[in-house]
């Protein structure tokens, strides 16, 4: 013990000695204390633009065409550009930034960068606030450390991707869980995911980039930490960004197409409808003031879009037919109030889906989570989802909803099968389906490429439907 030369440290009395007691720092020096370990304390908002700048014309519901992330690529761009200055806002991307449609915010950055460069190199430079590296830990990683100092930030991945961080979202989220609890602790900016190149359009790479399971992993966390929005056009996917942005200490999931695709939606529509969570699409619907026969639910662009597609086939030629759309952004307002703060009570749900109609759910992820989500509601028996059941490969877009039965022809051979009377009515409807979809395989066998009445359907025009819906005894149902 003497070779520790105590005498050195401590008086006679064994008190350490003064000059030595005044070495450790006080105050906010303190390693326990420094607010760099307690980012909230740092945190400042950010400047964002109006969201609303950017919104897609939509004058008519499904006409205008548009890449919804590539529209929220220029609202992040801008949101770049008015904190640079604050520098507390970065992206963060495993070599998907372009891919994904954000390429606009290196119109005011670059991809940061502290090695060599080459003449050829692409917005490259030590002080780029573009976080790219194909290592989706890496980015993770980063962001967190971000977050956790006081600052904001966005991760974009391919979805069948972010798997690869499943452990480190896990502790991230039991963090925030723990930290919501614990006084002291300041709010920090949220951890925010854009999932594109998703499985619907995964159709040029093949299986392997099929993959919407995170959803599942994210929703198994604490609901006072996680939030899902699934978008279904790029006004309610504005809507949703900014409302990210401005959150705090939540993990928030959002799914978006990156394709160009259909809009639905206007600005003030949008905006309505994301703060609902859900709502009916009322111009798609026709059961105004009496009870639907049928509810036609959808959640993802991609199943928005063959839902509609069903219900515009329904509407032409089975007109009598009361059907009711409803669409959800917001996954977790599926839950009883009970469970997720988001949640629906049970009377509003009863009133929007119906406790004793058929439901036809077409849904971006897994089935089975509908189910799990919506179990202790009343009408759950009634629910009928389609969504993706691990059926993909290197196909054509309308192919990937085929392989899957998430496609329009089998949605409204759903309804045939579930609406009383209609069964029993629509035989030569059911044999029209099926030589619809046979005729689907041969063209794109033929041709590489969906039909045309496929690629070039829209809202509300005359859409080509198999001739026995077109039927009398059809119509007269």
């Amino acid at each position: 013990m003497k070779s520790y030369q105590p005498a050195e440290l401590f008086d006679g009395n064994g008190r350490l000695r003064p000059e030595l007691a005044e070495l450790p720092p006080r105050g906010d020096r303190r390693m326990s204390a420094n607010p760099h370990a307690n980012g909230g304390l740092l945190l400042r908002d950010l400047r964002l633009p109006n969201f609303r700048d950017y919104a897609v014309e939509v004058t008519v519901p499904g006409v205008a065409t548009a890449e919804a992330t590539r529209v929220m690529g220029r609202f992040l761009r801008d949101v770049m550009k008015l904190n640079l200055e604050a520098r507390n806002f970065r992206l963060f991307s495993p070599d998907e930034n372009n891919s994904n449609r954000w390429q606009d915010v290196l119109e005011v950055t670059n991809r940061a960068w502290v090695a060599q460069t080459l003449p050829w190199d692409d917005h490259l430079a030590p002080d780029g606030r573009v976080m790219e590296m194909l290592s989706e830990h890496q980015c993770q990683g980063w962001l967190e450390g971000y977050l956790l100092t006081g600052r904001h930030g966005f991760f974009s991945c391919y979805e069948a991707f972010i798997h690869i961080i499943d452990a480190m979202f896990n502790q991230h989220a039991k963090w925030l869980k723990v930290c919501n609890h614990i006084p002291w602790r300041r709010p920090i900016g949220s951890l925010n995911y854009l999932l594109s190149s998703h499985v619907w359009r995964q159709d040029h790479n093949g299986f392997s980039h099929q993959d919407p399971g995170f959803i599942d992993h994210v929703v198994n966390k604490k609901a006072e930490v996680v939030r899902v929005y699934l978008p279904p056009d790029a006004n309610s996917l504005l809507s949703v960004t900014d409302h990210c942005l401005r959150s705090r200490n939540y993990i928030n999931l959002v799914v978006a197409g990156k394709q160009p695709a259909p809009q639905w939606l206007t600005m003030d529509e949008a905006v309505k409808h994301c703060t609902a969570g859900l709502g009916i699409w009322e111009w798609a619907s026709n059961d105004r003031g009496q009870e639907p026969d049928v509810v036609m639910a959808c959640c993802g662009d991609v199943p928005t879009l063959e839902t509609l597609a069903a219900v515009d086939l329904l509407h032409r030629h089975a007109p009598d037919l009361k059907i009711r759309v409803v669409n959800v952004v917001d996954l977790m307002t599926l839950q009883p109030a009970s469970e997720h703060p988001h949640g629906l009570s049970d009377h509003d749900f009863d009133a929007l889906f119906t406790i004793d109609k058929p439901i036809i759910f077409a849904f971006h992820g897994y089935p089975w989570l509908i189910h799990r989500l919506t179990y202790r509601r009343h009408g759950h028996d009634n629910i009928h989802v389609r969504g993706y059941k691990e059926e993909g490969t290197t196909t054509t877009p309308f192919d990937m909803c085929v392989l899957n039965d998430l496609d329009r022809f089998h949605l409204v051979g759903d309804v045939i099968d579930r609406v009383p009377n209609l069964a029993a009515k629509a035989a030569y409807a059911k044999q029209a389906i099926r030589d619809k979809l046979i005729e689907h395989k041969e063209y794109i066998d033929r041709y590489g490429d969906d039909m045309p009445e496929i690629t070039g359907w829209t809202w509300g025009h005359e859409a080509a439907a198999p001739a026995g819906i077109r039927s009398t005894e059809a119509d007269n149902v």
